[in-house]
């Protein structure tokens, strides 16, 4: 097993994203291609506990039934200079041995001078990575496999253009807003509306677009999970989650779905200090 020596920002400096030309995710291969077949074991997701982006895909790929066809290791919740690396509390990459990820950009593309992210898809065939797009990574694990295994269809193509409507709003507003919303006026007010939207809309629908657990409701539940332990640790953007009183039904009524509890840790993203809100408390809607 090889590891990554510990976090030392003395030696190595902050992480920083690169200022280099390009996106900033580089990587955006898609399975079911003929690059990237939909093939059941042949891809390996690099992940973190801490990354909200990397639950959205985990999620996906427990409810997709794909948690034995798509292997899974995860990063170090903190990193230096180097950027995120494999250590002991987490374990190990199992797949290549790198001792940080940094190692499966190199190895796909030489001299690789762009931004190292979780998640990570890996071609364990190809021995490259796939990418690191976030988004479709979770799409395609939700569309891209064609068996007949029970699961949950979190990206129906009929209701496609439905969730891409609702990110077009929530990702600016919820999902990228709350980490300014503490700091910045405007970000904090745009955010609270939208809570208080969703409220509305939460008050006599089970999920997001009705009766249907999709993609969608993913995409929202891994910024609430996380905002009151963390964006709103201190209770400087709302007195907490549990003032929107359908908002907070819902999200508690996600946390008991196995995919949504088994893939969240609190410890990786909780604020030093914070109180973790009542999650398990049961709940009907």
């Amino acid at each position: 097993m090889t590891y990554a020596s510990a976090v030392d920002t003395t030696t190595y400096g902050e992480y920083r994203v690169p200022d280099t030309p390009g996106p900033l995710l580089r990587f955006t291969g898609r399975l079911g291609t003929a690059e990237h077949p939909a093939v059941a074991g042949r891809y390996h997701l690099y992940a973190g506990w801490f990354c909200p982006w990397s639950q959205r895909v985990l999620i996906t790929r427990a409810l997709a039934g794909r948690t034995d066809d798509v292997s899974v290791s995860y990063v170090d919740d903190r990193r230096d200079g180097r950027g995120w690396a494999f250590r002991t509390e987490h374990g190990p990459d199992p797949v290549n041995g790198f001792a940080l990820l940094r190692e499966a950009y190199e190895a796909t593309t030489a001299g690789f001078d762009g931004h190292v992210s979780v998640p990570t898809l890996w071609d364990r065939t190809a021995h490259r990575v796939v990418s690191n797009d976030y988004r479709t990574i979770g799409i395609d694990l939700a569309t891209r496999f064609r068996d007949e295994r029970p699961r949950t269809a979190t990206y129906p193509p009929g209701r496609a253009a439905e969730i891409e409507d609702l990110d077009a709003w929530l990702g600016p507003a919820v999902n990228h807003g709350v980490s300014r919303a503490a700091t910045d006026p405007v970000a904090r007010r745009t955010l609270l509306d939208a809570f208080a939207a969703l409220d509305a809309r939460l008050a006599d629908r089970r999920y997001l677009l009705g009766d249907t657990l999709t993609e969608a409701d993913v995409r929202l539940w891994v910024t609430l999970v996380r905002y009151d332990v963390g964006p709103n640790a201190t209770r400087a953007i709302s007195p907490g989650l549990a003032v929107h009183p359908h908002l907070w039904a819902y999200a508690r009524a996600l946390y008991r779905i196995p995919a949504f509890r088994d893939t969240t840790r609190f410890a990786s993203f909780t604020a030093p200090g914070a109180t973790v809100p009542a999650w398990d408390e049961e709940v009907t809607r």
